[in-house]
């Protein structure tokens, strides 16, 4: 199986095999001894840390704005999403915008400890005079905060 690595991995206990790959800025999260040592066994048994490149993150970032899940994913999710899209493989992660992503890029997904996420399409609405926009930000009509909710 190959798989790239979501942090919440190293929180757990779920036994791993094959091909694992993980960016360098997951390591960056593994604040803990435990998480910091299941990453040190993983890499003794193969894990390979790698930077996606600039035209993945250019790929997720357009299906992110798609699917509407941009403003909340953090780099550490594109590096997730781009570094399985260069890979040709699935993503292990829990995150709900990373897997509604995923979906959109046709990458798989496998749940950690939840459930794996339905398909989520977003819309941007007014919290002032109601009306619907194609992202967040403020209403030009009455300048009320433009906020993100499921379709």
């Amino acid at each position: 199986m190959r798989m790239v690595l979501d942090s919440t991995v190293f929180f757990t206990d779920i036994p791993l095999s094959g091909e694992l790959y993980v960016p360098p800025s997951v390591i960056s999260e593994l604040r803990d001894i435990r998480s910091k040592s299941r990453y040190d066994t993983l890499v003794v048994r193969g894990l390979c840390v790698r930077e996606p490149g600039p035209e993945a993150r250019k790929r997720v970032g357009e299906a992110a704005n798609k699917t509407g899940d941009f403003p909340v994913l953090s780099d550490t999710d594109v590096d997730i999403l781009s570094l399985a899209l260069e890979e040709r493989c699935g993503i292990m992660t829990d995150d709900f915008a990373v897997q509604n992503v995923a979906r959109e890029l046709q990458i798989p997904v496998h749940a950690i400890q939840q459930r794996v996420a339905r398909k989520i399409t977003w819309r941007f609405r007014c919290r002032g005079c109601g009306r619907y926009y194609e992202k967040e930000g403020d209403c030009p009509v009455c300048g009320s905060p433009v906020k993100r909710k499921l379709k």
